[in-house]
């Protein structure tokens, strides 16, 4: 029998279910939004496959009640534990007047929900990372008990953003954690030749602050330093800088063909490493999930997406004139 890690960690037999079934939706949303696109009803997909365990991880050792989080495009994990839905993200695919994001005007991926307190991404890499950190000053500025957590890919980590964000957060011991979730590809550029030290992780010295390695296929491992540096943040003790090693099931977007920079060989490695597959294997060890429990969790999980499919399928477009909302000073109802 597998040792009962998440037990160690104080997670509970329901609280490793939760995170195999967030792990699941975020899997089974992404699959339908590529059949989506294959089938030409909308236009663009960028995946979380493979980088779930490191995305749900994380975001279980955050307080979804209170902290803030600055997500980047493949985040689905953390959105979904934060308060997105199915339908949320559905709506965002098919760019509808209803998306929570954007209202349709963001392509998919760029998350942003004020009332779960998501802060808003765009299409430039890494400036999420100094919004992040500037809540985090906010933070300690006001006293406010709570924490941000910010991702993004490590070929992120090579804008200036970055080193900006973290210099900041590190003079200033700032409540800010920066999760780096290393898929080993900027797009079609391998780590070897985006990063000169031998890991993301060994950056944080430069900023004063702790950096950990950590196995991004392991949702347990994750939680585990996620959590140390949540303590940390809250005690008053600064930020820190996490790598999560992860692998990209996919192509880099629905446009991308990575059959052009990646062999069958590696991409068969990945996908026998899959977290969903290993996840539920240790599940299964510690007698938490069952072939029957699994089957009834992916039946409700798969009637979610279909709903919300058919629902952001058939909903109203935003009206043309909507374009210039909350880009113009509005007064009495009209533009001013």
């Amino acid at each position: 029998m597998t040792t009962n890690r998440h037990a160690e960690l104080g997670l509970t037999n329901e609280d490793v279910l939760k995170m195999f079934e967030t792990m699941l939706m975020a899997r089974r949303i992404d699959e339908r939004m590529w059949l989506l696109n294959r089938a030409g009803k909308i236009p663009f997909v960028i995946s979380c496959q493979g980088q779930e365990a490191a995305q749900v991880g994380a975001a279980f050792a955050l307080d979804n009640t209170k902290d803030y989080i600055a997500p980047y495009y493949r985040d689905m994990g953390v959105v979904l534990h934060f308060g997105m839905t199915a339908k949320d993200l559905m709506l965002s695919a098919f760019a509808k007047a209803e998306d929570p994001n954007s209202g349709g005007r963001q392509m998919p991926g760029h998350f942003g929900q004020k009332k779960n307190r998501i802060l808003t991404g765009s299409s430039p890499v890494t400036t999420q990372l100094p919004h992040a950190v500037g809540v985090a000053l906010a933070a300690k500025i006001e006293k406010k008990d709570f924490i941000t957590f910010v991702t993004l890919g490590e070929g992120s980590s090579n804008q200036g953003d970055f080193h900006e964000g973290l210099n900041f957060a590190g003079v200033h011991q700032l409540p800010c954690i920066t999760m780096v979730e290393n898929n080993n590809y900027a797009i079609s550029v391998p780590f070897e030749r985006q990063v000169a030290s031998k890991t993301v992780a060994d950056r944080a010295s430069s900023y004063g602050m702790p950096g950990v390695r950590v196995d991004g296929k392991d949702p347990i491992e994750v939680y585990k330093v996620v959590k140390e540096a949540a303590d940390r943040a809250r005690n008053g003790e600064g930020p820190s800088l996490i790598e999560a090693v992860t692998y990209r099931l996919t192509a880099h977007s629905s446009d991308d063909d990575d059959r052009q920079y990646r062999t069958a060989e590696d991409i068969a490695e990945g996908k026998a490493l899959d977290p969903l597959i290993t996840f539920a294997k240790y599940l299964r060890d510690n007698d938490i999930l069952t072939a029957e429990l699994e089957k009834e969790i992916n039946d409700r999980i798969m009637k979610e997406v279909n709903e919300a499919t058919d629902y952001a399928e058939n909903a109203p477009y935003a009206a043309p004139e909507d374009a210039l909302k909350h880009v113009y000073a509005e007064k009495d109802g009209g533009n001013a």
